[in-house]
């Protein structure tokens, strides 16, 4: 696992960016991602650019090659991320 990837994400796009960051780091292009991953490279592209009907088995089939989890928790009344939600 990547330090520096634990920050909270909430949008598919700033999913898209971490995956496209860990792949950067690890020196890999998209296709060789795809083929590691078992998806195809417009998988890989649509989940990079954040594509919010991306499918999520493709996405942690994604996350896996790269090292990477999804966590899914319960948010909190104090979390950042609720403000104006009721």
């Amino acid at each position: 696992m990547h330090k520096g990837f634990d920050t909270a994400t909430r949008t598919a796009r700033e999913v898209g960016q971490a995956v496209r960051r860990s792949r950067k780091t690890l020196g890999l292009r998209q296709d060789e991602l795809a083929l590691a991953a078992g998806v195809s490279t417009r998988t890989v592209h649509q989940i990079e650019t954040g594509k919010p009907t991306s499918r999520l088995d493709g996405l942690t089939r994604v996350l896996e090659a790269l090292g990477l989890r999804l966590v899914v928790e319960e948010r909190t009344a104090i979390d950042p991320g609720l403000e104006g939600e009721k």
